[in-house]
């Protein structure tokens, strides 16, 4: 009964974890959407252009075995590929945002298409 027991609550625990890590990629996608945006809106030289979620995850974070032990664990992170479209042309960013931070940023280079309209 107790093997049951502990069964039961590590799968409720489990869930509920991932269902407190999508909240989290959610409550952070505007900013990101928001900083692929103006970089989009830079790169493709286009102050209309927009921009749309490709994907998105969490990234867990992982313990770090420190001089005195366990700690120094990194943020959380929220990895969204975003795509940004505008004045006939589009582009792609990787956008990482850490939980509890101030802000996103849209890393890498960007992957220009140039439409034939």
């Amino acid at each position: 009964m107790r093997r049951l027991t502990l069964g039961i609550f590590v799968t409720a625990a489990g869930l509920a974890a991932c269902q407190s890590q999508q909240g989290a990629v959610n409550s952070m996608q505007p900013q990101a959407i928001q900083a692929a945006q103006k970089r989009g809106a830079f790169d493709l030289n286009c102050p209309a252009a927009t921009a749309q979620v490709l994907s998105n995850e969490m990234v867990q974070t992982n313990q770090v075995v420190g001089p005195m032990g366990w700690g120094n664990f990194p943020p959380q992170r929220a990895e969204y590929t975003i795509g940004v479209e505008g004045c006939g042309k589009r582009a792609t960013y990787y956008v990482i945002c850490a939980e509890g931070g101030t802000g996103c940023v849209a890393a890498g280079t960007e992957n220009t298409i140039q439409s034939n309209n």
